[in-house]
């Protein structure tokens, strides 16, 4: 609907109502003027008419020698009345403004009729001889108990109308004044009562708009200035509230957004409520508005979609794994929890999201090494114990060539357990040391001693060693450890390389790595392997690595040992065309 302002809502009501009340009291004193004029001049035309009685009836005795009309022009002259007698058949025998004679009979006259009965009779009405409005009134002359005749005074209401014109222009003057001052005071009042409403809305707009500092002046009535405190007392409320309200939500946003683990708000219609910036980042939504939208729309997963609906269906605490991207490894575990709202109404769910990727990965290499431990140390175990029973059994036989056979498989066996001991207590020392004794040392030295410990079994496949690393390169490393590791690559180049091939050590820097390259010609190895070569006990060929006597555990120490320096280790190869093995060092630990 149209709404009007307060001050055109209240003048138009008190200016219809003063006008309305000026009219019914011009109206009413005009009529009461009018009354009172009318009784005065009726008053007054009776006392002339008792002081002309006295004088006409004597001449009733003979009413028609014309002394009475005679008397009633000169009276009627002096006093400025028409004075009329009237006999009981009606005939007029004096009148001071006309002819008797040709005047027609007044019985049916009213103010006649009535003083003929012995009453004293009045009325204005119009006067068909004069032409004009007249006020009548009539008077009974009783002689020896009988009337005989009537007196009738009457006067013109020219003079009389004249004067309550000037009488009405005067109070139609004075009215208007009045309704002047009543209409000013009206948009006065008006303006006084609007004015501080006005200040009111004012008010309320700077507080729709967020000032809830701002106060109302208080102003006006009483009622309107007690609203006034109301409202600043509401609105110094709401502030503490609202206040309250976003320390509170600032307080949730920062722990929200602080958490690593991602966290998404549902409701009952699998529709968003709240997403931190965790979640955020780990599903990466198309769209930015995410409140109140179906989870289906923000996120393409279709495992977190059932996880959802089976949490909302049951609503209880559930958990499980759930695969972020088709075809990728990263894996988070989400656990669901309740949503309460207002009465302890059931409001939906709460999802939290671990990525738990590297902890299943963990898993998954301690399960792959108790089994890869179980199966390393159980076969040369298994063979042990086959051939010392065989020993046993054929203790009373004589065939010292089996038997030395035999005890020779035997020794290889214990090495190769020897070997693999060795090598889960250097990959557990490295792992546990939490200082290395690192210091400047020059890398040509170390590397010569690594070419020389590797060099006999090079010379047994007729492999060529070559060192390529300048005398003065320096680092500050672990002699022992970096060492040990070009053994290891060493060690396994020499033993997948074919006879008469050659192998390459060199040592490189720039600003920030010393990098160390280990490069053979040997078989290679595929690309699905060399994501996994460096993992504890992982073997590109099974057999074949296990009849040349690996333990499945030298690159993995190679890992460690350049992960204990802060570095890294690559590898690049390819089938039949050898590989490439390259530990970067930071030139400063």
């Amino acid at each position: 609907m149209k709404t009007k302002p307060l001050i055109r809502q209240i003048y138009p009501p008190y200016l219809v109502i003063t006008l309305l009340c000026m009219i019914a009291v011009g109206v009413y004193a005009a009529n009461t003027l009018r009354h009172f004029f009318i009784e005065q001049t009726r008053s007054d035309l009776i006392e002339r008419a008792n002081l002309l009685v006295h004088q006409i009836r004597p001449l009733l005795s003979s009413p028609h020698n014309g002394g009475i009309d005679l008397l009633s022009r000169e009276i009627g002259n002096r006093a400025d009345t028409r004075i009329t007698v009237i006999l009981s058949n009606g005939d007029v025998l004096g009148d001071s403004e006309a002819d008797p004679h040709s005047m027609e009979k007044h019985l049916d006259r009213p103010e006649v009729a009535e003083a003929f009965s012995g009453k004293i009779g009045s009325i204005v009405r119009y006067s068909w001889t004069l032409k004009q409005d007249m006020i009548f009134v009539a008077i009974p002359l009783e002689r020896n108990g009988r009337i005989d005749a009537v007196l009738r005074t009457a006067a013109p209401l020219t003079d009389l109308e004249k004067k309550l014109k000037h009488i009405y222009g005067q109070i139609f003057s004075g009215g208007l004044a009045i309704a002047t001052i009543a209409v000013i005071l009206s948009i006065l009042i008006a303006r006084k009562i609007s004015r501080p409403i006005e200040e009111i809305r004012q008010g309320a707009e700077q507080f729709a708009r967020g000032n809830l500092r701002h106060r109302l002046p208080k102003t006006g009535f009483d009622e309107i200035a007690g609203l006034s405190e109301t409202i600043n007392g509401m609105a110094g409320e709401l502030e503490k509230r609202i206040q309250t309200i976003s320390r509170q939500r600032n307080e949730l946003e920062a722990v929200l957004s602080s958490m690593v683990e991602a966290v998404i708000a549902i409701d009952s219609n699998e529709r968003v409520i709240s997403m931190n910036a965790a979640a955020r980042k780990m599903f990466a939504p198309t769209d930015a508005r995410f409140e109140g939208r179906i989870i289906q729309e923000l996120i393409r997963n279709v495992q977190l979609h059932e996880f959802v609906r089976k949490a909302l269906a049951t609503r209880e605490n559930i958990e499980a794994d759930i695969l972020l991207n088709p075809g990728s490894e990263t894996i988070v575990h989400a656990r669901s929890t309740m949503l309460r709202g207002a009465g302890e109404l059931y409001a939906g769910i709460l999802i939290v999201m671990n990525d738990v990727t590297q902890i299943r990965k963990l898993e998954n290499m301690r399960r792959d090494f108790a089994a890869n431990v179980s199966h390393e140390l159980k076969t040369p175990l298994t063979a042990i114990k086959g051939f010392v029973e065989t020993l046993e059994q054929q203790k009373e036989t004589d065939n010292p060539e089996q038997t030395e056979r035999f005890l020779q498989i035997i020794v290889r066996h214990v090495d190769r357990l020897n070997r693999l001991i060795d090598d889960l207590m250097s990959l557990s020392r490295i792992e546990q040391e939490k200082q290395l004794h690192s210091k400047s040392v020059r890398l040509k030295a170390v590397l010569e001693q690594a070419v020389q410990i590797c060099s006999a079994r090079a010379r047994e496949k007729d492999v060529q060693i070559h060192l390529d690393c300048p005398d003065d390169l320096e680092a500050e490393v672990d002699s022992n450890l970096i060492e040990q590791a070009v053994v290891n690559l060493l060690d396994n180049a020499v033993t997948y390389s074919d006879n008469g091939s050659e192998i390459r050590i060199e040592a490189v820097s720039d600003d920030t790595n010393v990098i160390l390259r280990c490069k053979d010609r040997g078989i290679g190895i595929e690309k699905k392997h060399l994501s996994r070569i460096f993992e504890r006990f992982y073997r590109v060929e099974k057999a074949r690595s296990r009849k040349m006597g690996g333990t499945g555990l030298g690159l993995a120490i190679v890992k460690h040992i350049a992960r204990a320096h802060g570095g890294r280790v690559t590898v690049e190869s390819a089938p039949g065309q050898g590989s490439t093995f390259s530990i970067y060092l930071p030139r400063r630990i």
